[in-house]
């Protein structure tokens, strides 16, 4: 239907174009629109839900942005970059991220719809709702569209999103739990009361009752009745309207059906003084459901705790040095090179370096270490610890969305947005049963009908409740939030959604050496020098060839050498795993493993003759394009609890291996102390991913763990992946999970929780399927009256998540 004034523009009154075609459908009424502006605004109103502006406007908008309304006005606000650094972060391909708060989710369905909707956006490439949390991680392109557009659609299908801030989060559980207390608390009165009548007017019909007394108390129960659908149930009759209108079957489509049915039925026999009153029913139903999802609101959120105290660690205020003397700041306001003086007990603000004192700093709640570390001038510092002893002054290097903090929260997060495989079946089939379901209960209803009318409705009605699939759904995203929560307790961060599931079924265990099984802490431990050079010229060489790497090798010559008064390195290459080459003062110098240094000479001393040299150490060769300069010997220590961790891997069943780059001494000296029997040395990245590939042709499933380093193409080659943990590593990890605690026996404790998690959802997903399979015939046959309906499909949800619920407690080492 179109609008009566087609000449001008129905929402700024310009005339309109010949030959134009923009029209938008306000209110049933297709209006027509003089550009493509209008048009866009047009639609965004309505889309808004706020169509009523036309109606009430006293003049028509002057221009397109004039008429948008305050709201969608205030969306723009997020896309200033000045506002968008304190919560969104930039990759490397200009691809936006942002850390999302969504407010109206009342169930699986509700992050179902979400996510369908914005992920249909053009411009949007990843757009994940964790159901736990109600925390929502969206990517954009923002040259195709802007986060204020992705809010706007959000609001659009009836939800409220706003970027992440933990204080508002605490505000929106806090409404959220007032709210469903209010609702559950009118819906527990109003049926107890209801329930009262109903039992006088089931002994009414037992014994006799008056019509005039059954007919006053039909109305009473009405009036009771009315408040509870109206204002308790309301939250499913919004959910199933969200999901109808954009063509989809959401779980509280049956229950609303239940709902409204019941209602409207028994406000026919109530007027017309005919048939049955279900009343009680009606409130019971509601109380029970509102009660389970109450507990399981309390339960979600419980489970996703983990992640919201990492939030919380940054402290609200810091004290900032300035040339005018100290002043107390927001921690917002914080930017990179400022200097902030940390008290001993204050968190700290923001990643940086220690300028002044020396203290011990508590990374527990980060890291699952337990131990205070000691730090002192030049170490780094991550915010959100705590300083334990006395006072420190850092220079601010990371702030905002670049902070490790903010990077281990990201991780976190994109574990739990991700669904592994059995949650995307389970999500699969909940969607196809509610269609299923409605089929059924129609066919039964029409049988019912046609045999005894008398309990057709009834029986329809219990079975549209009964078997409300909120406990498959359920299964799996409960038991993995409170897993991923429980390891990152420990000290092991879960990046990606798949890791645990993978994790479980595990069979090969990859070990790198250095940096994972040894401390990665590497120390000079003697060196051999074959050129006219002395030791430090040989150490400062290295230094400079080094410079910029991140590897425990690098870092030995950078501590030993006097590298800013000396050479200075160009044209570096690193070839991964192997080494490095540069040209210094003109000459080419080479520095890596041995068959690295071969590729260019052949090497002209044995080294071994020397019978007062380390037998284990790693070996690390400096040559120039003409002859072997020097023989570096590097000692580590192992890992504490290295050997029993090997040993606890290996009683779960799983062949353990260590593949390195070092030399064979080294490797066997290693492999030895650990008890590894299957060992690979001098091993190039692509020889460790023909290892990996090689098992995984046997058909076996392989975890590679690694420093992160030099084994990026391992880890990603591996099904799953687990890097260990280190402060600038961290922000760009591309592990399936990371070892934040470095500490082996967390290891074992991730293996451990990840069995625990699988067999866990399958427990849930076999009781879910057990609950319909068994409540559907029942139901069917009229066993099930609508009150015990409400129970049984409440319990069973609660039940699933009670039962994730149990991954909260630490698992025996």
């Amino acid at each position: 239907m179109k609008g009566n004034n087609e000449e001008n523009c129905f929402h700024c009154s310009l005339p309109v174009p010949k030959n134009t075609t923009y029209h938008v459908e306000i209110d049933g009424v297709e209006h027509a629109m003089c550009c493509p502006g209008c048009q866009a605004v047009a639609q965004a109103i309505v889309d808004g839900g706020l169509a009523s502006f036309y109606q009430y406007r006293t003049d028509t908008s002057p221009t397109a942005r004039a008429a948008v309304p305050e709201v969608l006005q205030e969306l723009t606000l997020y896309d200033k970059p000045e506002l968008q650094r304190t919560f969104v972060s930039t990759d490397e391909k200009n691809i936006k991220q942002a850390s999302l708060i969504l407010e109206g989710i009342v169930c699986a369905a509700c992050v179902w719809l979400n996510e369908r909707h914005i992920s249909a956006l053009p411009g949007v490439i990843e757009f994940r709702v964790n159901y736990s949390s109600h925390r929502a991680r969206v990517r954009w392109d923002d040259t195709q569209i802007h986060l204020s557009d992705i809010l706007q659609a959000i609001a659009s299908i009836g939800y409220l999103a706003h970027p992440f801030d933990a204080g508002r989060q605490e505000e929106v559980y806090k409404k959220e739990r007032s709210y469903a207390l209010k609702r559950l608390a009118i819906a527990g009165l109003g049926a107890i009361q209801v329930m009262m009548l109903a039992v006088a007017l089931y002994a009414g019909d037992y014994s006799g009752m008056d019509a005039g007394l059954e007919h006053f108390m039909r109305w009473v129960s009405l009036l009771i009745a009315t408040p509870v659908v109206f204002y308790s149930a309301r939250s499913f009759f919004t959910s199933a309207w969200r999901d109808l209108k954009v063509r989809q079957l959401g779980m509280d489509v049956p229950v609303s059906l239940a709902i409204g049915l019941a209602y409207a039925a028994s406000c026919w026999a109530t007027f017309t003084r005919s048939g049955e009153v279900y009343f009680d029913s009606v409130t019971m139903f509601t109380f029970f459901l509102l009660a389970g999802r109450f507990l399981e609101m309390g339960a979600r959120q419980k489970a996703g705790q983990a992640a919201e105290e990492l939030v919380k660690l940054l402290p609200a205020m810091a004290t900032r040095i300035t040339d005018d003397g100290d002043e107390t700041v927001a921690v917002t306001e914080i930017l990179s090179g400022d200097k902030v003086r940390i008290k001993p007990g204050d968190s700290i603000p923001a990643d940086g370096v220690i300028v002044e004192g020396r203290s011990s700093i508590d990374e527990s709640l980060l890291t699952g270490e337990s131990h205070p570390l000691a730090k002192t001038i030049n170490d780094k510092v991550i915010g959100g610890t705590v300083n334990i002893e006395s006072p420190l002054v850092i220079e601010v290097q990371e702030v905002g969305e670049d902070t490790v903090l903010a990077s281990i929260q990201r991780l976190l997060d994109r574990a739990q947005l991700e669904k592994p495989s059995i949650a995307k079946t389970a999500d699969k089939v909940a969607a196809v049963f509610v269609g299923f379901l409605l089929v059924l209960v129609s066919a039964v209803a029409m049988w019912w009908w046609q045999h005894d009318p008398d309990q057709a409705f009834w029986i329809a009605l219990s079975l549209l409740v009964v078997t409300c699939p909120c406990a498959l759904s359920l299964a799996t995203p409960a038991a993995m939030t409170a897993a991923t929560g429980s390891l990152t307790r420990l000290g092991v961060l879960t990046t990606r959604g798949h890791a645990l599931e993978t994790l479980a079924k595990v069979t090969h265990v990859v070990l790198d050496k250095t940096g994972t099984l040894t401390q990665g802490r590497l120390a000079l431990e003697s060196m051999i020098v074959y050129s006219e050079m002395d030791k430090q010229q040989c150490i400062n060489t290295a230094a400079a060839l080094e410079l910029g790497s991140e590897h425990p090798v690098a870092k030995v010559f950078f501590h030993e050498s006097s590298i800013p008064n000396t050479c200075v390195a160009s044209e570096i290459e690193a070839v991964s795993g192997q080494g490095v080459t540069g040209l210094i003062d003109g000459t080419q110098y080479r520095l890596g493993c041995a068959a690295y240094i071969e590729g260019g000479l052949n090497v002209p001393v044995n080294y071994k003759e020397h019978g007062d040299l380390p037998r284990h150490s790693t070996e690390i060769y400096l040559a120039n394009e003409d002859a072997l300069i020097a023989v570096f010997f590097l000692s580590d220590e192992l890992r504490e609890q290295a050997a029993e961790s090997v040993q606890a891997m290996k009683a779960l069943g799983k062949q353990v291996w260590l593949v390195s780059g070092d030399n064979e001494a080294a490797v066997s000296y290693i492999a030895h102390q650990v008890g590894i029997e299957n060992t690979r040395h001098s091993m190039k990245p692509e020889d460790k991913l023909a290892i990996i590939h090689e098992l995984q042709a046997k058909g076996e499933i392989v975890a590679m763990i690694g420093d992160g380093v030099n084994d990026a193409p391992v880890l990603a080659a591996a099904q799953v992946s687990i890097a260990m943990g280190g402060g600038t590593q961290l922000a760009q990890a591309s592990a399936d999970m990371v070892l934040l605690s470095e500490h082996l026996p967390h290891l074992v404790d991730a293996i451990k929780m990840a069995q625990r998690s699988v067999n866990i959802v399958h427990q849930n997903l076999a009781w879910a399927l057990i609950y319909n399979v068994l409540a559907l015939p029942l139901a069917s046959m009229g066993y099930v009256a609508p009150w015990m309906a409400a129970i049984g499909m409440s319990a069973s949800s609660l039940v699933v998540v009670l039962n994730a619920l149990r991954l909260n407690k630490s698992v025996d080492i």
